[in-house]
């Protein structure tokens, strides 16, 4: 029914497209005007994605933990590793940048030997006051000595907060207004007036100054970014272009090709601000993925085009048969393509979600583009001329093609022999895979930032902050001495661990107090006993300045603390060991039936939502899958031909996955988008090959040898050629700095390189072999892929 229902169609869509020709092309013009009015919706993405759904519970624990205490990653941290600091010119210098930088709207406060306080004990009002600790600008190098000794050695407080005694390192810490954390102002500020500052204060100091911190990561992550998706499309668009003009030698079918993917480029941007959403590190690759997955529609429209005209010179015709006999096939192939891409949006990841949107939409309209504008420029054109066919007999095709044929003809067992030997060594491989990564693993290594995040683990122990949430239930429980000892208790388990900052929260503070009780004796330093405590915590009470410390830590019923710890950049495993560690504590020292204790924080959400995200891919892929099988069930109508076309696309996966446990790769996010992508876009030549070899089965009356035969000397040469531009255009992106999009690139290449292969050799191998099972000429005479009347010429002239 289905068949009768569409036999018609696609000779009705080459006759409307080539009897309107100015008009699809002035409605192109104006739909591409229309999407670039849109690009001024475009704006790069100032968030940092949370992979998990809002209604994960680690989400819920971290939305919690905000709403108490605030956004916890928007400071700034500025270091100098320097004992030529201490001078009185340099440290005065310092001083100066702590001021400059609280002068910024954009800046909250700052934390810097400037304006550093000492709690010390006034002894006539019985209470604790905060004194600063400069309180002249010294003028000789005796004077900086004292405060450096002062800070070093009697204010612990401030250890891997301020200071690293054993390095000597000094660091300020400047807060963000929160309003701006997640617009363009904090860009404006950390690219311009803060790169400013610093560079001024070097110039003056030849000091080497070191920055970061979350805010500004993400601010230079989002600048490389933008920077490439130039670099991309420029080496995309280039790549393509020469490897288009020397497979067919013609400037005229390149330009045309070259000015439907920057039509389609044109159009990614407009898509991504008509639907107003973010440029991300994914989004970023649409437009130079669009190029190249845009350039084999083009390959096989112009090479069915200049083949037609080879056989008959009739310029009419060979454009009809173009659209015809092409459109069906090409359009199944870029819907699997398409289907490949839109998994994404299954998942609950916003990141993920959007870039299956934007790109299965583009290569739908780069498949639209390409079928209405390469007919209709050539209807307008001259009959190519004889060297414009002449890559039609280039002896190297033919002798490439002929040996596929030859190795299908007369070494079948051994294709099966190799294929089975790659596919156990595979599985070897894959049992070696990892699940693993890091949250600045794929960051652009050669950066000046990325150099400071591995300074910054160095000096204070890394950037990424945990927290650990203590709710006693009940009210001022907090500052209860039990409450207080086994939070010291955790504390000094979290010290212990070596990835792990020695963590800051009420408990210094109240040994803080205790050590200013005692005039600041640092071996004081310490929580109070019994007897002290009650002492300590009347003096506490009188203090007016101690309020604005304990909000940091303690809420304003004194029910809920917080513990902060920062992380060293680990692998996922190892941070999984770090948060069973922790947990154990936190199940040791609080008993869940007194104390509800979680643990949240970036580093944590970036480990749950990896596992969350390789999962939920995993899931995208079989999905893509079984989206595909369908298409093949719907095209062939047969149980075994959907087996045959999926197994020669599966297997470059497998072999590609146990390359990847072989070389140490890791599943992460970035190398699991590699399998949906790749067996979507592989698919494409089984469908073009079964889409021949079902129209030379009606031609030679069912004959499955020389259909086979015929769909693989017809097909292997565009096979070819999409196939080298697919692997040589995805290549482009291992020029990134990003290691995730480096990956992707070069799997998805290596992939593709498998497929051709393994659909050049394996597929034909699998038809021949299955011969006498398939042919049930019941089954064959009703094919998806109609034979047209069109076709019927063909196979008359055969």
């Amino acid at each position: 029914m289905v068949a009768k229902l569409t036999k018609g169609f696609w000779p009705k869509v080459a006759r409307i497209i080539l009897r309107n020709r100015i008009l699809i092309l002035f409605a192109i013009a104006g739909f591409t005007v229309f999407l670039a009015l849109q690009w001024k919706n475009m704006q790069f993405s100032n968030t940092e994605a949370n992979i998990l759904p809002d209604d994960h519970p680690a989400t819920i624990e971290y939305n919690a933990f905000t709403k108490v205490f605030g956004e916890e990653g928007n400071a700034i941290v500025i270091a100098v590793r320097d004992s030529a600091l201490f001078t009185p010119t340099n440290f005065n210098r310092w001083n100066k940048l702590s001021k400059q930088l609280e002068a910024f709207p954009e800046i909250d406060f700052v934390v810097s030997t400037d304006n550093l306080r000492v709690l010390v004990k006034d002894n006539e009002e019985q209470a604790f006051v905060m004194e600063p600790f400069i309180k002249s600008p010294p003028k000789t190098k005796k004077e900086v000595d004292s405060l450096k000794n002062h800070l070093f050695n009697e204010l612990p407080f401030y250890d891997n907060l301020v200071y690293n005694p054993k390095s000597g390192t000094v660091q300020t810490i400047a807060y963000l207004d929160k309003d701006i954390m997640n617009t363009e102002v904090r860009n404006q500020f950390i690219l311009n007036d803060l790169a400013d500052l610093m560079k001024g204060f070097e110039e003056e100091t030849q000091l080497d100054v070191h920055v970061s911190g979350m805010p500004y990561i993400r601010t230079w992550n989002t600048k490389s970014i933008v920077d490439e998706i130039g670099i991309f499309i420029v080496a995309a668009l280039l790549v393509t272009s020469l490897i288009f003009f020397f497979f067919f030698r013609s400037f005229r079918a390149t330009l045309i090709s070259m000015c439907v993917v920057i039509i389609g480029v044109m159009w990614a941007f407009g898509f991504l601000g008509l639907l107003q959403y973010e440029i991300t590190i994914l989004t970023a690759l649409i437009p130079p993925l669009i190029i190249v997955i845009g350039i084999p529609n083009c390959i096989f429209l112009i090479n069915k085009y200049q083949q037609e005209v080879k056989k008959h010179g009739n310029q009419a015709l060979s454009l009809q048969r173009v659209i015809s006999k092409i459109g069906n096939a090409t359009l199944m192939t870029n819907i699997t393509t398409a289907s490949g891409f839109a998994t994404f949006i299954i998942l609950d990841s916003d990141l993920l979600k959007e870039f299956g949107i934007v790109a299965s939409i583009n290569i739908v309209g780069i498949f639209i583009l390409s079928l209405l504008i390469i007919p209709i420029i050539y209807s307008f054109m001259p009959l190519p001329k004889t060297k414009h066919l002449k890559h039609l007999n280039k002896k190297w095709i033919d002798f490439f093609v002929n040996r596929m044929e030859t190795i299908v003809r007369n070494h079948r067992i051994a294709v099966y022999l190799v294929t089975v030997g790659v596919l156990v060594l595979s599985i070897i491989g894959i049992y070696q895979i990892k699940i693993t990564g890091s949250r600045i693993e794929d960051l652009p290594k050669d950066t000046h930032f990325f150099k400071d995040i591995r300074f910054f683990e160095q000096e204070f122990d890394g950037i990424m902050p945990m927290e650990i949430v203590v709710d006693t239930e009940r009210k001022n429980g907090v500052i209860k001495p039990a409450t207080l000892k086994r939070m010291d208790q955790l504390g000094t388990v979290i010290d212990e661990i070596p990835e792990l900052s020695r963590p800051l929260s009420v408990v210094d503070l109240i040994k803080y107090s205790k050590q200013a009780f005692y005039n600041g004796i640092p071996k004081y330093y310490q929580l109070p006993t019994s007897q002290e405590n009650t002492f300590i915590m009347n003096v506490a009470q009188k203090s007016s300045n101690d309020g604005d410390l304990l909000k940091s830590f303690v809420d304003s019923t004194g029910q809920t603390a917080r513990l902060t710890t920062y992380m060293r950049d680990v692998k996922i495993d190892r941070m999984e060991e770090i948060e069973e560690d922790v947990q154990q504590a936190i199940n040791k020292f609080f008993p869940s039936e007194r104390f509800k204790v979680f643990m949240t924080g970036k580093a944590l959400l970036f480990l749950k939502g990896t596992k969350y995200l390789v999962k939920n891919l995993l899931l995208s892929l079989a999905l893509a899958i079984g989206l595909i099988s369908l298409f093949m069930a719907y095209l062939f109508r047969s149980f075994r031909m959907v087996i045959i076309s999926l197994v020669p696309n599966l297997l470059p996966l497998v072999i590609t996955a146990g390359v990847m446990g072989y070389l140490g790769v890791p599943i992460k996010p970035s190398t699991i988008l590699v399998f949906s992508i790749a067996f979507g876009i592989s698919v494409d030549d089984t469908i073009h090959f079964l889409a021949k070899y079902r129209q030379e089965l009606a031609a030679h009356k069912w004959h499955i040898k020389r259909s086979v035969y015929a769909a693989l000397r017809e097909t292997g040469v565009s096979m070819f050629y999409t196939s080298i531009v697919l692997f040589f255009g995805f290549s482009v992106f291992i020029i990134s700095s990003f290691g995730g999009t480096k990956a992707l690139g070069g799997l998805v290449s290596a992939t593709l390189l498998f497929a051709m292969l393994s659909n050049l050799i394996l597929l034909p191998s699998l038809l021949l072999s299955l011969e006498r099972s398939i042919a049930n000429k019941q089954v064959l005479k009703k094919p998806q892929i109609d034979i047209l009347p069109q076709e019927e010429d063909n196979i008359k002239d055969k």
